[in-house]
């Protein structure tokens, strides 16, 4: 029960927070404070259980329809208890970021609109209720993009909404063949030899996942969205909404069809090294702050699916390790790139040179955050690539090493970044703005830090939770 309420609290607590707050809504961020403190908590607590039970913990069973096998189905294993965690983690923390927002009522309102769904995404094993979850998880972010982003946000939030929307129904057609084959929505109790077409299925789940991730050639709309979004709202985007592309990639693309993921592998492979080669050439090539840091994100999400595509053990939790540092890592850099427009009215880097005289120990975390994303021995970057790299070469051989070739191209492109936003000659928007954060929001960074440098210095207090969550989810595949 406690589950079914932190999927329908959100649901019921939002409209009445955004109405009540529409005008001097500042207290709703500590209403959303508060429910997503208690989300953490209880993750934490699933975490645990799943830990100590081995595979699944049944939370409760809800409005059934039995005709159809229709029922909200709660239960989590490790996998889906880390996601939860990290979802709650980052709540928390762009509620902080987002302190001095406009409009704060209707903002916080969209914020906890969006934990109930997204719960619900990491908790149920029906497919069809998946789906209702995953589509509700767009409507909260359409509008935290299309109200409070910048000059183009309303044509970044319809392409948004409509590419993933499309992206949405190939997965209900998927989910509907599954039905319509085996008699069964909830995944537990499919198996892949129960299909008649699990190839077709397959594709069908792996487009739809994959414009969600994003990869090659479905990565158009996150750019835009990404660069249009206030800067909170863009954490969200790189640290739980593409999450929940990848989470879904592995859960059923992988688990549930093995054969099938084993038979086309190559496909993912292939996709997941041109993302993460093309990506780190655009993101070279930019002028743009956050549109470099946008496609640095697309580029760490092709490690994800490259380590995806490995379909071993290691692959498995380098690719989960890797989709906890992306979203410690990516945040501090989209939050500062946010915080400088603000503050100097531009977006290009050659418009705000030598940052570090006046505002040092901002420029220090921002370093630091680009130091992980290139994959700095000693953060939670390096421990990632260097993982991926591992089981991609075990499992494809020393041609994988290429993998290796990112670390460089990264290194271009966030140096060079440095060098035109850090050090340098001061621009003159540096030299007349006020870089004073409010303190909330700059503990926000500081706790990324921490945090980045904790799985890059301690990595196994990480993989203590990720082995044996890919070892429970491999063994139990789609079914139990």
């Amino acid at each position: 029960m406690v589950a079914l309420v932190f999927i329908a609290a959100p649901l019921l607590l939002a409209p009445l927070a955004g109405w009540l707050g529409r005008d001097h809504g500042g207290w709703v961020r500590y209403v959303a404070l508060a429910l997503f403190a208690l989300f953490g908590l209880y993750a934490l607590w699933l975490l645990d259980a799943t830990l100590a039970a081995g595979g699944y913990v049944p939370l409760g069973r809800f409005l059934p329809v039995p005709a159809f096998d229709f029922a909200l189905t709660l239960q989590v294993d490790t996998l889906s208890a880390v996601m939860l965690t990290l979802t709650a983690l980052l709540l928390l923390l762009v509620t902080m970021a987002s302190w001095t927002v406009a409009r704060p009522g209707p903002y916080f309102a969209l914020l906890i609109l969006f934990a109930g769904p997204i719960f619900g995404v990491f908790a149920t094993t029906n497919l069809l209720w998946f789906f209702i979850f995953w589509e509700l998880t767009l409507v909260p972010m359409y509008f935290l993009i299309g109200v409070w982003g910048a000059e183009r946000r309303v044509y970044a939030a319809v392409k948004f909404f409509l590419y993933t929307h499309f992206a949405s129904m190939l997965v209900l057609l998927a989910f509907f063949l599954v039905y319509h084959q085996t008699g069964a929505f909830d995944m537990t109790a499919v198996k892949e030899s129960m299909l008649l077409t699990p190839g077709l299925v397959w594709w069908l789940l792996f487009v739809g996942f994959a414009v969600k991730m994003p990869i090659f050639p479905f990565h158009t709309w996150l750019p835009d969205a990404h660069v249009q979004a206030p800067a909170p709202v863009s954490v969200l985007l790189a640290g739980v909404l593409l999450k929940m592309g990848a989470y879904a990639m592995i859960r059923m693309a992988m688990l549930m069809l093995p054969e099938q993921a084993a038979r086309f592998s190559w496909v993912v492979l292939t996709l997941g090294l041109v993302t993460l080669f093309y990506a780190g050439f655009m993101a070279l090539y930019e002028t743009h702050l956050k549109k470099m840091v946008a496609y640095s994100s697309i580029s760490h999400m092709g490690l994800v699916t490259v380590a995806i595509a490995a379909l071993n053990q290691a692959g498995m939790s380098a690719a989960l390790f890797e989709m906890v540092g992306h979203a410690l890592i990516i945040s501090p850099l989209f939050l500062v790139a946010g915080f400088l427009h603000h503050r100097t009215g531009s977006w290009q880097m050659n418009e705000m040179g030598g940052l570090m005289q006046r505002a040092p120990w901002l420029s220090a975390l921002f370093v630091l955050a680009g130091l992980a994303a290139l994959g700095l021995p000693g953060t939670a970057g390096f421990v990632g690539e260097l993982s991926i790299l591992v089981a991609s070469v075990e499992r494809y051989g020393f041609g994988l090493l290429v993998v290796a070739a990112a670390g460089a191209l990264g290194a271009g492109y966030l140096v060079w970044t440095f060098r035109r936003v850090i050090y340098g000659e001061m621009a003159p928007a540096i030299e007349t703005g006020d870089f004073a954060m409010h303190p909330v929001e700059f503990t926000v960074l500081v706790l990324f830090a921490a945090l980045i440098l904790w799985f890059g210095l301690f990595p196994q207090t990480l993989f203590a939770v990720l082995n044996p969550a890919v070892t429970t989810a491999g063994s139990l595949g789609g079914a139990l």
